[in-house]
């Protein structure tokens, strides 16, 4: 199932700060809900694992997060693939840009995933809802670490 997300986050920090804390696995880890390990590798990139869950599907998904098209302090793209067991699977990826605004820093995001087993499943209004809710969830923890 093909799933489509995008979005904008006003922050209230500069683009050289947010970019950096966008670019921090410690950061990153304390923001992503469900996020169990979240480690750099040496490709420009993170291994991750994180448990999740959606509607009745509950799952530990183990995966790999690629960061290219690097514009410090603008923006990236982020692609990667995750493994849930019988839960299923996810890939895709993400742009994300910064640019200023009002004093501080707009983040604009746009996502495309597939996914697929038990997941894919549950219909796409659920899924929908449930990658929404992730997303609100880590940019409301994402903004207190950048003002922190």
């Amino acid at each position: 199932m093909a799933m489509t997300m995008h979005g904008e986050v006003q922050l209230p920090a500069s683009r050289e700060a947010v970019w950096a804390k966008l670019n921090d696995p410690e950061v990153l880890k304390a923001c992503i809900p469900g996020c169990e390990e979240l480690e750099r590798t040496e490709d420009n990139g993170f291994r991750a694992a994180a448990k999740m869950k959606v509607g009745p599907v509950s799952a530990r998904f183990k995966g790999r997060v690629a960061l290219s098209d690097l514009d410090p302090p603008n923006g990236y793209k982020i692609s990667g693939e995750g493994e849930g067991g019988v839960a299923g699977f996810a890939k895709g990826g993400a742009t994300v840009a910064l640019a200023d605004k009002d004093g501080g820093t707009l983040l604009t995001y746009n996502v495309e995933a597939q996914i697929g087993g038990k997941l894919a499943q549950l219909g796409q209004r659920l899924v929908n809802g449930a990658a929404k809710k992730l997303a609100d969830e880590f940019f409301a923890n994402f903004a207190k670490a950048v003002e922190g």
